[in-house]
């Protein structure tokens, strides 16, 4: 009996305890926080307010007057001095870790005993012009050495001589144009182009597969002038002697021309200069238009149509040659530019993330300028100094951020985007694992009207939170939002009450990130008013007078604007690293599938015939955006349900959100541009600065009518369709729950 009462005893107290536990789970279970990030989030807020409101503007001022005094072309010893001096203040500002990275690529410049110059010559061969060999230099800056005179950089070698021809702004509806209605062949003459409207480099691609023999490029008024302003010092308009530098080559997403693909280390393998990516065949040289003038004036040939009309007071005659009094002269181009291997500099600045420091943030902008770089690229550069000197700041108050933030001062932007690029392939398959981001940080201004974001859809969202939390800078406008002030200014009226946002075409150091490796990435700015102000990026752009004086004189006095691109920069950076959740929307990404694949089927549309003949349908397309649209809807309300006191279920959903973008990343590539990858973006192949939407489409239907094989030109339409109804398929599949 006693043994029968003591095991009795023993189960009583062992029921009692078993119960006494499960009633204590069930309570801490139900009891437990809904939200017990709530803490960390509110303190992420907190920060969030102070990050934003370090950042002040006389110091981005000072920024701006630090890194402009002295020419630092990539590859020489100021912009390396410069570097060191990045890299030794992001220390000073606290970084956990700052490092030099260094590429040894091609880069081009002029012969300082031989210099680049357009000469009219006689019959006997006499020069009767010889154009400006150099800009007039602007007040207070005459001392200054090494000044690089306007060149085309990579241009071919070579004094060609010729008669000219006048092709408008060089794009390829305007030579087919000159071919097709004006019946002019341009095969061995020399051919002027406009600078705006595509990027110069396809310019001379055009010029090449024209059969010119060189081409010269110049700045017209129409196209960099402003309405009622007055050329720099007086006003920010371009002086009749300026001329834009810029590279002309046609890497399609390479880098550095002699190592495609892959890092240019001392160990990489280089092919040799005539196999070159991109290089082109032709001497390329830049002008200014009161140089201009002098080669179009006596112009003979055809009147040109109206829309080929600049604002010079010549009559832009088409050619070929002068007119009969000026017939036996001819032009001459004397270009000796020389193309080296020279090192560059990267600058890396790392915080090391606290709880995920595998998942990497980036805010990139370069830092090599054709002069003093005003605007272009230092406006951004010292955007991003305040930013990391605010972002330590924050570190020495006890703040870190979630995800790892890595800041890039890259070098040799201008000659092709070459430090950016190399970094992407030397670092290419740790991103494509780590990478949630990369915001880039170019000219932070190019206009005094508004604010201008470019980025992939799955960012929409977060700028325009993010734009409600700063203020506008316009005077006037205190205690209105930016976003307010935005939307005021440029609503998207033909898709939705909101503020305008771009696709990102190219033409900046996101390239690799973005195009190559399918990384989400965006990039902000301050611009002008595009419904009025007509010319082409800005007036001084790549010239002499890219000075600081032209920012704090016009553009931007208070460096109010500046400041407001810097949060909007900074705040993203911010959000991405620091949020629990990535701020990411698959939604907007869905919406913005829809509306790409009904503007590719309207261009297709109008060949009907020919869509009916060769039996092509989109309709594989459509359904794989439907799919997308579910896909992405489930994703999101599986969201609201997340238990996000389980970090492994937060980083199985924010894995999810990261790889996104790369899901639209075909390995191949695009058809003759194996670099740019995504299937959903790319520059457009006849204008680099250009985004299109579904590329391989846009592409295989360009100019279509004109094709000699009809029926392989829409096979090909119909190839094209096919990859990206797969690869838009295949991206919603990522967002399903992974089992």
């Amino acid at each position: 009996m006693r043994k029968e009462s003591r095991l009795l005893k023993w189960i009583y107290w062992i029921v009692v305890v078993t119960a006494l536990f499960l009633l204590g789970f069930a309570i801490g279970w139900f009891a437990k926080r809904t939200h017990p990030n709530t803490e960390n989030n509110s303190a992420s807020r907190r920060y969030l307010r102070e990050f934003l409101d370090e950042m002040q503007p006389n110091n981005i001022r000072e920024h701006l007057r630090k890194f402009t005094q002295l020419p630092h072309l990539a590859g020489t010893e100021q912009n390396l001095r410069y570097a060191e001096q990045i890299r030794d203040e992001w220390l000073e500002f606290g970084l956990d870790s700052v490092e030099m990275v260094p590429y040894d690529v091609l880069l081009s410049y002029p012969n300082k005993s031989q210099p680049n110059y357009i000469s009219i010559v006689d019959q006997l061969g006499n020069e009767v012009f010889n154009s400006s060999l150099a800009e007039p230099v602007p007040e207070g800056y005459e001392d200054s050495a090494n000044i690089v005179p306007p060149y085309s950089a990579f241009s071919a070698k070579g004094q060609p001589e010729g008669d000219l021809v006048y092709v408008n702004y060089g794009r390829t509806e305007d030579f087919f144009q000159l071919e097709r209605e004006m019946g002019i062949n341009v095969t061995g003459k020399i051919v002027i182009v406009r600078y705006g409207k595509i990027f110069r480099g396809n310019k001379v691609k055009n010029a090449m597969l024209a059969g010119a023999k060189g081409i010269i490029m110049f700045s017209d008024p129409a196209d960099y002038w402003a309405a009622g302003v007055k050329p720099y010092p007086a006003g920010w308009n371009l002086p009749g002697g300026g001329a834009q530098r810029g590279n002309v080559l046609n890497l399609n997403g390479a880098g550095d021309p002699l190592t495609p693909g892959y890092p240019a280390k001392d160990y990489t393998y280089r092919f040799s200069l005539e196999d070159g990516v991109g290089l082109p065949k032709i001497p390329v040289h830049p002008i200014g238009f009161h140089d201009a003038i002098q080669l179009l004036k006596n112009m003979g040939g055809q009147i040109p149509p109206n829309n080929w009309k600049g604002a010079l007071n010549v009559s832009y005659r088409i050619g070929p040659g002068f007119t009969d009094d000026f017939k036996s002269q001819m032009v001459r181009m004397n270009i000796n530019t020389d193309n080296k291997v020279t090192r560059i500099y990267n600058v890396i600045g790392r915080i090391r993330g606290a709880l995920e420091p595998d998942r990497y943030v980036i805010l990139g902008g370069h830092r090599d300028a054709w002069v003093f770089g005003g605007i272009d690229p230092m406006s951004g550069a010292a955007v991003v100094h305040e930013t990391v000197r605010s972002a330590g700041r924050l570190l020495s108050k006890g703040w870190r951020p979630r995800r790892t933030i890595v800041f890039a001062s890259w070098d040799a932007e201008e000659f092709g985007l070459l430090g950016s690029t190399e970094w992407a392939e030397d670092n290419a398959k740790l991103l494509q694992e780590r990478a949630v981001a990369y915001i880039n940080a170019d000219s932070a201004i190019e206009g005094m009207y508004t604010l201008r974001v470019d980025c992939t859809p799955s960012l929409h969202t977060l700028v325009y939170d993010l734009t409600k939390q700063i203020t506008s800078p316009e005077e006037g406008e205190e205690g209105v939002s930016l976003y307010e002030s935005w939307h005021k200014r440029d609503n998207w009226t033909n898709d939705r009450d909101a503020p305008r946002i771009s696709k990102l075409g190219s033409g900046s150091d996101f390239e690799a990130y973005f195009i190559r490796l399918g990384i989400a990435a965006g990039r902000a700015r301050y611009t002008k008013n595009k419904k009025t102000e007509r010319y082409s990026s800005y007036p001084v752009y790549h010239s002499v007078y890219e000075t600081f004086e032209i920012v704090e004189k016009f553009y931007d006095p208070t460096f109010k604007r500046l400041q407001a691109v810097a949060q909007v920069r900074g705040g993203l950076i911010f959000l991405l690293a620091d949020s629990q959740l990535l701020p990411l929307d698959a939604d907007q990404y869905a919406d913005s599938l829809r509306k790409y694949a009904h503007s590719i089927t309207q261009l297709a549309q109008s060949h009907p015939e020919e869509m009916k003949m060769y039996e092509v349908s989109f309709d594989s397309l459509f359904s794989a955006v439907d799919n997308f649209t579910v896909a992405a809807r489930d994703f999101h309300e599986r969201l609201q349900t997340l238990n996000r006191a389980d970090p492994l279920q937060v980083r199985v959903m924010n894995d999810q959100l990261m790889y996104l973008e790369r899901a639209f990343i075909d390995p191949l590539g695009l058809p003759g541009r194996p670099f740019y990858r995504h299937v959903i973006f790319a520059p457009s192949s006849h204008n680099k600065y250009a985004g299109m939407s579904f590329p391989g489409i846009y592409d295989a239907l360009f100019d279509i009518e004109n094709s000699a094989d009809p029926q392989k030109a829409w096979e090909e339409v119909k190839r094209q369709i096919s990859i990206a109804a797969f690869t838009v398929h295949a991206a919603a599949m990522t967002l399903t729950p992974p089992a």
